[in-house]
């Protein structure tokens, strides 16, 4: 890839990572990154991923865990319109992709808004690449011709929920869902009230893609209790329905 040009006009590249394994961070992302002026990075970035910007890029870290937001996110916009308009090029690197439950629509928007030049780098999800990685498809022509990705993290001082549990239950023989284990038991609550039956399969994946992986598979039935009993955290993925009955076979070739 040739190199990017800083002799035109400045712009702001949102920038997806990928779930966190380096090797499946982009080739144009990995490229921006080696020619960036300035990084804006989140919190869960890894440090193999980091080490790709060019020393003499500015970096500033914008990450938010939850109940510690180091930046909120006007602050955020903020940052990147002011560094905009005087770099030419500046990356704002987001984990997974950053239009899926990564708040680049609202980004984008900000920016185009502010009369920023702005270009979407897509990454590969965690949604997808961390069951993979575990050795369960999100779909099979025996198990599941559709998947429903939602949040299970909801913005603060909503008045209603804007998820739909009883359309995300009856509407796809797969659900993943982001952001799922802080509010874990109302979710299995809302999708076993919606009509999924106990016994129904669900793997929880932490740090999907990377060494550390870990997974517990289990049901709706009895995840709350195991997951209380194993200590199991966040960050994690969710994924529920029947193709997680192939792992057994497909993760022993992993």
């Amino acid at each position: 890839m040739k190199k990017i040009s800083k002799m035109h006009i400045n712009k702001v590249y949102l920038v997806g990572s990928g779930p966190g394994d380096p090797n499946l961070m982009t080739i144009k992302g990995k490229n921006l990154l080696e020619h960036a002026d300035v990084v804006v990075y989140d919190a869960l970035i890894s440090s193999e991923i980091l080490s790709m910007i060019n020393n003499d890029a500015i970096k500033i870290n914008v990450g938010k865990r939850r109940g510690n937001h180091s930046k909120l996110q006007i602050e955020t916009t903020k940052i990147l319109i002011e560094q905009a308009k005087r770099y030419s090029v500046v990356v704002r690197l987001k984990g997974g992709d950053p239009f899926v439950f990564g708040r680049g629509g609202e980004e984008m928007e900000d920016l185009i808004n502010s009369g920023i030049s702005v270009e979407i780098v897509p990454g590969i999800t965690s949604g997808i690449a961390a069951p993979a990685y575990a050795g369960i498809p999100i779909t099979h022509r025996r198990y599941s011709s559709s998947v429903t990705f939602v949040t299970g993290h909801e913005a603060v001082g909503k008045y209603r929920s804007g998820v739909n549990w009883s359309a995300v239950a009856n509407g796809a023989e797969t659900i993943v869902i982001y952001m799922g284990i802080h509010n874990l038991a109302n979710i299995v609550t809302q999708l076993l009230l919606e009509g999924l039956i106990s016994k129904t399969p669900i793997a929880l994946i932490r740090w999907g893609t990377l060494l550390e992986q870990e997974q517990l598979v289990s049901t709706l039935g009895l995840v709350i209790e195991q997951v209380k009993q194993k200590g199991f955290q966040a960050p994690a993925i969710a994924i529920v329905g029947n193709v997680i009955k192939l792992q057994k076979t497909l993760n022993s070739s992993i």
